[in-house]
Order: C-alpha cells, then structure tokens, then sequence
C-alpha cells in the first residue's frame, strides 16, 4: 500500500499515517496493540504521540487498511488490531502468553452459513476467536 491508496481510501499521507502502515505491511502476520505500535515508534525515535496512533488506527479500521479483533472474553480488554490482507481468517489466543494463531477451516465456515440460514439470518461478516492454552503453554 502507498500514498495513492491511502488518497482512494480518503486519508492523506501523513507521516504517522506512513510510520504506523509501515509496520503493518514489515509485519504483514503479526498482530499489534496501540501500545505495542507507539512503543515501537517511540523506540525508533518517530515523534508520534499515543492519541495520534488511536487516531490513525481507528482510521485504518474504518477505511479497510487494518481489521479490529477484541481479544477478551469480557469486551473489556485488549484490542489488536492487524493488516487486512483481504482473506478471511479466524484466531486462538492464548490467556496466557498472548500468542495468536490465525486459521480457517471451510467446515466451520460452512456450518456458520448454515446455521445463520436456518435462523434467518444473512451473514455479512463474522469474527471468531477461540481462547485457551498454546502448545507451549499447557505443557
């Protein structure tokens, strides 16, 4: 992504607009916090405040650039935030260390479809994530 698509998603170039996308695309499997991302530009001497990386993900949630997945159980916590790569994904996240893996599985995309069917209902997006232990974590 370059200046000229961040104008069709009607956001100018700014530079923390740039750092922050910067990282994304360096990082394009990763998976980032607010905090993780002004501590990094914090520790790459980049003079950009914490409200303005907020702003500028809030922005790339709300045109695409990026996708918003709220990793606690309560709707309370962490929010993460990673880049839309255009496929469709879902998460397990481990309670304990944090560590995210991403997967899909067509049977359970399917029985989602199904099921929203039998209710009625037309999914236009879903998100799911799974919590429990990593491999490395419930030994």
């Amino acid at each position: 992504m370059d200046t000229q698509d961040l104008k069709k998603a009607g956001l100018s170039a700014t530079l923390p607009r740039l750092k922050i996308l910067e990282l994304f695309e360096q990082n394009a499997k990763r998976h980032f916090s607010a905090e993780d991302i002004f501590k990094i530009l914090i520790k790459n001497d980049e003079n950009v405040g914490i409200a303005t990386v907020y702003r500028v993900l809030n922005q790339f949630s709300d045109a695409g650039i990026i996708n918003r997945l709220n990793l606690d159980k309560n709707k309370s916590g962490q929010t993460i935030f990673e880049l839309n790569r255009g496929d469709h994904h879902d998460h397990m996240y481990c309670v304990r260390c944090g560590r995210i893996e991403e997967f899909f599985d067509e049977s359970i995309e399917s029985k989602q479809e199904t099921i929203a069917s039998k209710a009625g209902w037309i999914i236009n997006d879903h998100s799911m994530v799974m919590f429990g232990m990593c491999p490395d974590c419930k030994n």
